[in-house]
């Protein structure tokens, strides 16, 4: 049986996969900390055999937020991670996982182009949550030898039941909106029930190294809002009325290259599949 950690208590993602191990009791043994505040040092790591690091705050626009806000998402993202990781490795933990982002690589294109990442695209965050995950990868990899092995996963967009952040939206949108703008784009995603099996497989293999998850098949936002609409029973109707307007805008107004945009892994990058 392996002894499971989640650093990090009420995050969707940790509950989410704590939910999915605990189905297999005879596996795995899981427990979660809550990493507010300093009890956490006081707990114990010993005879854990991975840990999954998921503490974080979530992004954020960091055009929008204070300089003490910024300097939260390094306390937080980048020095927790590896005073964790530190913890973890002094007390004979031999597994560490860290949730990164695709976030590292900088903002999707505008409306019309697609970024293509690949194993050789160079990071280059443009904010202060994907430079706080960059650099916490940095410090984590200083600490990875043959007795502590570092995975570090980049995840794009996480989607399913109960997510938050940018799919919470699109479904907000779904549910209110009579009709959304028809743009083809393509995006990586990764279903939540994808990243259970994946992180599982990370568990079981201890596998070390830099990992890019995704859904076998790109997303285009246009028709994942319409899915969205239709697995709770309502119709939304894709037109391409506002497209003039959302061209003119893209490049100037970012939450329509957000939402728009092309970002998409290669697909010779890892596909996460249950």
């Amino acid at each position: 049986m392996k002894k499971i950690l989640i650093t990090g208590a009420n995050s969707y993602i940790g509950t989410s996969v704590e939910a999915h191990l605990v189905q297999y009791p005879e596996e795995y043994q899981v427990k979660t900390v809550d990493m507010i505040g300093e009890g956490w040092r006081e707990v114990s790591f010993f005879g854990y055999d991975s840990i999954f690091h998921v503490a974080g705050i979530a992004h954020q626009d960091s055009r929008k937020i204070s300089e003490e806000r910024k300097q939260e998402y390094y306390r937080v993202n980048t020095h927790l991670a590896v005073e964790t990781a530190e913890k973890a490795r002094a007390e004979g933990v031999p597994h560490f996982i860290f949730m990164s982002s695709i976030i590292i690589y900088g903002a999707v294109t505008k409306l019309g182009e697609t970024k293509v990442i690949d194993r050789d695209t160079v990071p280059a965050p443009i904010g202060a949550y994907g430079d706080s995950k960059l650099q916490a990868e940095r410090g984590l990899a200083a600490l990875q030898d043959e007795t502590f092995r570092l995975c570090v996963l980049r995840p794009p967009m996480i989607y399913g039941p109960g997510s938050k952040g940018n799919y919470r939206l699109l479904e907000k949108v779904a549910l209110r909106w009579p009709f959304f703008p028809d743009i083809k784009n393509e995006r990586s995603m990764l279903h939540i029930d994808n990243l259970y099996a994946y992180v599982k497989r990370m568990i079981d293999t201890q596998a070390a190294g830099i990992f890019f998850p995704q859904d076998a098949e790109y997303l285009c936002t246009s028709q994942m809002v319409r899915e969205i609409a239709a697995a709770r029973g309502r119709k939304i109707r894709l037109t391409k009325f506002f497209n003039p307007l959302l061209k003119f805008l893209s490049g100037k107004v970012r939450v329509v290259d957000k939402v728009f945009g092309g970002l998409i892994y290669d697909r010779s990058m890892e596909i996460a599949e249950e």
